[in-house]
């Protein structure tokens, strides 16, 4: 008499797709099998040898095209050429390397006030109560208001010069790198905080060992949108009554027409926007090379 045994090995069951065969508890592969399929990567794949550069190469190429065959006029886009020609002169002027200087001058002092005055606020506001409640309501106030409505209020302030410039850079970048990292100060797990309590640490290793540390991925994102809001607020208060410096020459040449230089600045502008874009990715990727992410 067959067993219960005998007659559960007797049932054959297929799988939902019916590529695989159960004979008992045994599995049985059928006829033209061909082994089981290659795992599906649901990623975004390997990059892109010089991926981020393929954009910008495509434009400059329609624009060098559409140039090239009239379909773009010159009195309302300058040909690349023009440009070319254009940059050399200036910097045989010395008025693009006079005006880039201030520039970046102006540039980098609002950004590393802002920095500085970020990164103190979010800290004070992420490991204290009493900070938060006392910091976190006025910042969300100037969040609301864009930066670029606060310049008349600045120039009966500080008048036309260099301080009401460099204070509007700085404002401009205190609000992303406080938000950034004000949340990854409040999300950093708790296990940590409990294992830093429990090894006694002190306040000040706690901050320097546990909290900067969980912090440097949103302080880093924070960065990268401090820098773009840098150029962005340069380019308007080089405008305003300014004598010197990339918006000044923009400024200028568009009161006589000179489309090329214009957009000799606009390059300038774009340049410098990429290229410290790109050191902050670097900087990313150097001190968060531990993380394993979906882009890598």
């Amino acid at each position: 008499m067959a067993t219960t045994w005998d007659a559960d090995e007797a049932k054959l069951s297929r799988s939902s797709g019916g590529r695989t065969v159960r004979a008992g508890s045994r599995l049985v592969k059928p006829a033209g099998s061909t082994g089981p399929r290659a795992r599906r990567r649901l990623g975004p794949g390997p990059a892109i040898p010089f991926g981020l550069q393929i954009g910008p190469v495509l434009l400059v190429l329609t624009w060098v095209v559409g140039s090239a065959l009239g379909w773009i006029d010159p009195r309302i886009l300058s040909a690349p050429w023009t440009v070319v020609e254009a940059f050399v002169r200036l910097i045989e002027q010395g008025r693009l390397q006079d005006n880039f200087v201030t520039s970046a001058t102006r540039a980098l002092l609002g950004l590393s006030i802002g920095l500085l005055i970020g990164t103190i606020l979010a800290v004070i506001a992420g490991l204290s109560r009493i900070g938060e409640a006392l910091i976190d309501g006025p910042v969300q106030i100037k969040r609301a208001i864009p930066t670029l409505a606060l310049i008349p209020l600045l120039i009966l302030w500080f008048g036309i010069g260099e301080s009401m410039k460099v204070t509007t850079i700085a404002l401009a970048v205190i609000v992303p790198i406080y938000i950034h990292t004000h949340n990854a100060l409040r999300s950093i797990d708790s296990r940590y905080v409990e294992l830093a309590e429990t090894l006694r640490m002190s306040q000040k290793d706690f901050i320097l060992q546990v909290v900067l540390p969980g912090a440097l991925p949103g302080f880093l994102l924070g960065l990268r949108f401090a820098v773009t809001l840098c150029w962005v607020s340069l380019v308007v208060v080089e405008q305003i009554n300014a004598t010197s410096g990339l918006g000044y020459m923009i400024d200028l040449a568009r009161n006589y027409g000179q489309t090329d230089v214009i957009l000799v600045g606009l390059v300038v502008y774009v340049l410098l926007g990429l290229v410290s874009d790109g050191l902050v990715r670097l900087l990313e990727r150097r001190t968060l090379s531990w993380r394993r992410t979906l882009a890598n």
